[in-house]
């Protein structure tokens, strides 16, 4: 039968002599190695006191996004969870009242804006389909909780502070 793959090492299968019947060599190979682990730098990060640098194209937390005047980008277009292959984000469309002109950039708003952050993949792709830039992926972790409740992030999770007000 032909090998798939270059990769193949035969097997010796003569039989042990005098001193490899008493495994010095092997263990002596192997303490060897283990000696020269001593001194390499270790890969672990001690995260509270140092942080781990990451790459620039990193995906973390979603963040919804506002305008220049402080109004809310997002107009529930449903593109963000069309585009999302886990199904993680849900969204309900709202019509804007009169006298709202200043919370709401268009005449269609996101009334109930969720997230499930135990589906999401964070792959970006809701990122790419927002028309509005409303959406995007920042450089933050998403923390730990103890119930899976705490990983449901609604819109007031999502949505970033008002410039005007801070």
């Amino acid at each position: 039968m032909q090998a798939l793959t270059d990769r193949v090492k035969p097997v010796d299968r003569r039989p042990l002599n005098f001193v490899e019947k008493l495994y010095i060599p092997a263990i002596l190979k192997g303490m060897g190695i283990t000696f020269k682990h001593i001194f390499k730098k270790k890969a672990t990060v001690n995260y509270p006191e140092e942080t781990r640098p990451f790459s620039p194209v990193f995906r973390g937390l979603h963040i919804l996004n506002r305008d220049e005047e402080g109004r809310e980008r997002c107009t529930a277009c449903g593109l963000c969870a069309v585009a999302c292959p886990a199904e993680a984000i849900t969204m309900e469309a709202a019509e804007r009242k009169p006298g709202e002109e200043k919370l709401y950039r268009e005449e269609k708003y996101a009334a109930s804006y969720e997230i499930n952050m135990l589906r999401c993949i964070f792959c970006g792709f809701c990122e790419e389909a927002c028309p509005k830039d409303a959406i995007y992926l920042t450089e933050t972790f998403a923390p730990s909780n103890y119930d899976r409740k705490g990983f449901i992030y609604g819109k007031d999770d999502l949505l970033i502070p008002d410039p005007k007000k801070k």
